[in-house]
């Protein structure tokens, strides 16, 4: 998808939509004011956020005591309080990718190893950046893409229209070329021609083709497996693309490491398990700003115990 394949806002105009539409124009209101207050307002929003969702506070705390095991139960509720924290500043953080100058966001990013990601695309050679879910990706991806006019990414629609619209359109401002998640022919394309950084994450639950047990934090975790058979295209690398949010109010970062030596192999779950330790690196670095709201261990075999459930020994 381009930017021409977005949808008239009068498409909108229903009734059901207008809490929406005023909520997307108070954020672009609150997301002038300093960084530094809103950094202490997503503390306020991760509070109510927290009393409001049990059920996604539940998961989190199942996710931290099987990912995170070495951290006492104080310690693992300091992460959660910050991780919800995390996911109010998220919220900005769209705002922020949507709507601010590039002045303001070039003070707010620091950039590390593009020149990981510049030389392959002036090399004409297919190019994923390996990412995960990390809430900061929406303003580093942006000042990341605004280096490299031809970036694309791999998204997955929600749910709610609007939601989507919206979302879409602040992010092909700055990747003008989004790929749905099912639209593999665009995908291979991409890579088969070339000079193009195509923003990718495997990291989450997966339950379809190609899925397999591979240990997330030591932890068996249904797993996406496709990214060894994608890397296999033409003359294609894998860059791991890791970010986040600088402590206190200084902004956020973006790391783009040296390409994967030896990647892929004829062995799928042993890449994905090299992939899932680079993550598990970087979010034991910063473990509140990983996407712990996630049932990552959701789908697996009958024969390992749902740690969701309400009568888990694990939840």
């Amino acid at each position: 998808m381009r930017a021409s394949d977005s949808k008239p806002l009068t498409s909108f105009l229903a009734p059901r939509y207008w809490p929406l539409f005023l909520g997307f124009g108070l954020l672009r209101l609150i997301v002038l004011l300093p960084y530094r207050v809103l950094v202490w307002l997503s503390w306020v929003i991760g509070g109510l956020m927290m009393l409001v969702l049990p059920e996604r506070r539940r998961i989190v705390d199942v996710n931290l005591r099987l990912c995170l095991p070495d951290e006492d139960a104080q310690a693992r509720r300091r992460i959660r309080r910050a991780h919800f924290a995390s996911l109010g500043m998220s919220i900005f953080d769209f705002g922020l990718a949507a709507w601010a100058s590039d002045r303001r966001l070039e003070r707010l990013v620091k950039i590390e190893g593009l020149e990981n990601c510049l030389r392959p695309s002036q090399e004409g050679r297919g190019i994923i950046v390996l990412s995960g879910h990390f809430p900061a990706i929406e303003v580093t991806g942006r000042m990341v893409a605004k280096h490299m006019d031809n970036m694309a990414a791999v998204y997955r629609p929600g749910k709610n229209e609007l939601i989507n619209e919206l979302l879409y359109r602040a992010r092909v401002k700055a990747v003008p070329t989004q790929i749905g998640k099912r639209d593999m022919r665009q995908f291979y394309r991409l890579l088969k021609q070339g000079g193009v950084p195509i923003w990718y994450a495997s990291d989450q639950a997966f339950f379809g083709k190609g899925a397999t047990l591979v240990p997330f934090f030591g932890v068996p975790a249904m797993t996406n497996t496709a990214l060894s058979q994608i890397a296999k295209v033409g003359d294609t690398v894998v860059v791991p693309f890791l970010t986040g949010r600088r402590p206190g109010a200084q902004g956020y970062f973006a790391r783009l490491l040296p390409a994967l030596e030896d990647f892929p192999t004829d062995d799928p779950a042993a890449d994905a398990l090299r992939v899932h330790h680079i993550l598990e690196e970087h979010i034991r670095e910063f473990p509140e700003q990983y996407y712990w709201v996630h049932r990552r261990f959701k789908h697996r075999p009958p024969e390992y115990e749902d740690p969701y459930a309400t009568n888990s020994r694990a939840g």
